[in-house]
């Protein structure tokens, strides 16, 4: 079934279309809530809601753009928009504004050695704020501007947990590599 038919077929609220649409773009979905998610099983809560929040507001959608990348948007604005509701979510530190440059990676080549899931892993042991940031600045190239706007703090945190994120992250590669 070609993507437009199955479009239609979900603002008319087929439950075939539905499940086409969910088998045919979950894998990537849930990829996105993995990012975001502290675990597994907030992972597939997430990709449950952001499937319904899809299919709520599909009429939307108005071809503009690909249909994926429409999606993608609706997850990552979920994902952030539960880490703003958590109530067990650290508030952002401010008191740092100003750090140096970031400390180079000397793992070098050393990387290709990690599989995905073991990355996937270590991003999810980022404390919260640092996950935030570091998806949405390395993985979904948002500007520390449009951080700042999204998450309610300042440029300065942003950057700040940004580069806390990936120094957390470089000890973490290091610890395994020289488990290896």
């Amino acid at each position: 079934m070609e993507e437009w038919q199955l479009i239609e077929g979900c603002k008319r609220q087929d439950r075939k279309s539905q499940q086409i649409v969910y088998e045919r773009y979950g894998r990537v979905m849930y990829g996105i809530c993995l990012r975001y998610s502290s675990d597994a099983e907030s992972a597939q809560d997430l990709l449950h809601d952001g499937f319904i929040k899809v299919f709520a507001s599909i009429a939307s959608f108005e071809g503009k753009g690909s249909f994926e990348g429409w999606m993608k948007r609706i997850f990552v604005n979920l994902a952030l928009e539960n880490i703003r509701k958590d109530k067990h979510k650290k508030q952002f530190s401010e008191d740092i504004e100003n750090i140096a440059e970031i400390i180079p990676d000397d793992t070098g080549s050393e990387m290709e050695n990690i599989s995905e899931g073991v990355l996937l892993n270590m991003i999810q042991e980022l404390p919260p704020g640092y996950r935030s940031v570091f998806n949405l600045y390395a993985i979904e190239n948002y500007s520390h501007k449009e951080i700042s706007e999204a998450l309610g703090i300042a440029e300065g945190t942003s950057r700040s947990q940004y580069i806390r994120a990936r120094l957390f992250l470089q000890e973490k590669v290091k610890d395994y590599l020289s488990k290896q």
